[in-house]
C-alpha cells in the first residue's frame, strides 16, 4: 500500500505543462496567467477543463474555477460537448482577448530580445560561428 501512495505522489510531482514558462506567467505568476498562456499558444483548438488544467500545470479544481471565471468574463467560450466533457476555446473575436494576446506577444518579444542581448547568448553565437568556420 505504501508503494502505491509513493507512486501517486511521484506522478503528481511529474506533471508536465505544455509551456515551461509562458510570457504572461513570467510577469504575472498566477493560475489565470498559466491558463491564458496555454490557451493563447494553442488558440486554434478547443479543450476540456481537464486538459486545460493539465496543460497549464494546475489541478482539476483550480482549472475548473479559473475556466468558469474566464468564461464569465467572456475570455473563454464553450465550443462543443464531447461525451460529458464541455470544450472551451479562447474567444479571439473579443476585444479584451485581442488586448491580452497583444500583451503576451509584446512580453514574449521583450523576453526574446533580453535573451538575445545576454552575454551567454553572445558567447554561444561566437562558439557557433567558430564551429561553422572550422567546418569550411
Amino acid at each position: 500500500m505504501a508503494s502505491l501512495q509513493q507512486k501517486e505522489i511521484t506522478d503528481t510531482k511529474s506533471k508536465k505543462k505544455a509551456l515551461e514558462l509562458g510570457p504572461l506567467e513570467s510577469v504575472f505568476p498566477c493560475s489565470t496567467s498559466k491558463i491564458l498562456d496555454f490557451m493563447i499558444t494553442f488558440s486554434d483548438w478547443d479543450y476540456s477543463i481537464t486538459d486545460i488544467g493539465k496543460n497549464s500545470g494546475l489541478s482539476f479544481k483550480t482549472g475548473f474555477d479559473e475556466v468558469k471565471r474566464l468564461e464569465s468574463q467572456g475570455i473563454l467560450v464553450k465550443t462543443r460537448v464531447v461525451g460529458k466533457a464541455i470544450l472551451y476555446k479562447l474567444d479571439t473575436e473579443s476585444e479584451h482577448v485581442q488586448d491580452i494576446m497583444k500583451l503576451a506577444w509584446d512580453i514574449a518579444k521583450n523576453r526574446a530580445r533580453v535573451v538575445e542581448e545576454s552575454p551567454v547568448s553572445k558567447d554561444k553565437k561566437k562558439t557557433t560561428q567558430k564551429t561553422k568556420n572550422l567546418k569550411k
